[in-house]
């Protein structure tokens, strides 16, 4: 594995300004040139397949816990497909949190509107599903202009990987490629308010400042909401929640009882099964509690005889691979990404990352699950 590695100078740049990104992308479109003058559209796939990488390096879960890279054959891209190489890819602090702790249901389909996640999450299996890179090569079928282009791929963590453009989205102008890589959490956030749907005035309890915490916190507040309350057990991450302007951000023991069924609205996204009961003690007469963790095997006894019951509390699953059937009418997953991406120019998220070459993704997910940093990111040299 050492060629995934990289000097410690290397992953500098992220905290450098903007115009080290700038040059480090100047070189992948460089050497996605040079590929081209190497493979003419017409012949490459006859003559110079010599020339493109057979094998890939992949991280493969293999056991709770344990995460590895593995070398596996990669085939050259099809007429109709373009080669990646992957820059960054991010670690979801979420599900693939779950299948690092072997809390992840095995039977279930890791996901099935994600072409390259439909296997089963039993191990060894990949898992991830945000990748930018520069597309290297391209087949003989592709528009020639996306050679070259940075792009977001919902793929594992690889160093290549071959696809056909259609699932790739080309990163936008003025949008850098780590910053690319909030997209999922973000589309997720923006499903999260849609699920909701907050109103003018309401008081909103958000419980957990996770990555997913955060980022729906940092959107609630562009909304003239009554008051906006987060609930964290970390002190870090409540003070990033502050530096966000909400309401009041405290410990989930140190909740203040006047503020009981006050809440109209509650999102449970800590990934904690017993916060449900947190939820039902905030909401007030017909609150809504959208549950936006996904807690795999891990289950908790709720208290549903009471208040719930009688004040006709509603608890709403909201899952992003999906459009909420109410909206599907008018949006798609195409509109979703467009005001993601015009939301990723303005979130108020610097710092959030913690960059590290890919050689250390094991010691990246054990830093993870012991609750350190908030968004970790692997870098291929």
């Amino acid at each position: 594995m050492q060629e995934l590695g990289c000097h410690g100078t290397d992953v500098s740049f992220y905290n450098q300004a903007n115009g080290s990104m700038a040059k480090l992308c100047d070189n992948y479109r460089a050497t996605a040139q040079v590929w081209w003058l190497l493979l003419d559209k017409h012949y490459y796939r006859e003559v110079n397949t010599m020339l493109l990488p057979n094998t890939t390096q992949a991280l493969f879960f293999t056991a709770p816990a344990q995460v590895e890279w593995r070398t596996i054959p990669l085939a050259s891209p099809t007429a109709d497909q373009v080669l990646v190489q992957t820059v960054f890819s991010g670690i979801s602090p979420g599900s693939e949190l779950l299948l690092f702790r072997g809390q992840a249901p095995g039977e279930l389909a890791a996901d099935s509107t994600i072409a390259a996640l439909r296997g089963e999450l039993q191990y060894p299996c990949q898992y991830g599903y945000a990748c930018v890179g520069t597309v290297q090569a391209i087949g003989s079928a592709v528009e020639p202009s996306w050679l070259g282009r940075w792009v977001f791929a919902f793929q594992p963590h690889q160093s290549h990987f071959c696809c056909q453009p259609s699932v790739l989205l080309p990163l936008p102008p003025g949008i850098i490629p780590t910053q690319a890589l909030f997209l999922p959490n973000t589309e997720t956030a923006v499903n999260l308010l849609h699920d909701g749907r907050p109103l003018l005035g309401e008081r909103v309890a958000v419980l957990g400042q996770g990555l997913v915490g955060l980022l729906t916190s940092a959107l609630l507040m562009r909304m003239s909401l009554g008051a906006v309350w987060v609930v964290d057990p970390l002190p870090e991450r409540r003070a990033l929640a502050k530096a966000l302007g909400v309401t009041a951000a405290c410990a989930p023991t140190a909740l203040p009882e006047s503020e009981l069924g006050r809440f109209d609205l509650i999102y449970e996204l800590s990934g904690q099964p017993a916060a449900l009961n947190t939820a039902i003690n905030l909401a007030g007469y017909a609150g809504r509690i959208v549950v936006g963790s996904w807690y795999g095997t891990r289950s908790a006894p709720l208290t549903l005889g009471g208040r719930f019951h009688r004040e006709r509390l509603q608890l709403i699953s909201s899952q992003v691979s999906t459009i909420a059937p109410q909206l599907s009418g008018r949006w798609d997953k195409a509109r979703r990404f467009a005001l993601v991406w015009q939301l990723l120019e303005s979130l108020p998220n610097a710092g959030w990352q913690t960059v590290v070459p890919a050689a250390q993704a094991q010691h990246a997910y054990q830093q993870l699950a012991q609750g350190e940093g908030l968004f970790w990111v692997l870098m291929y040299s």
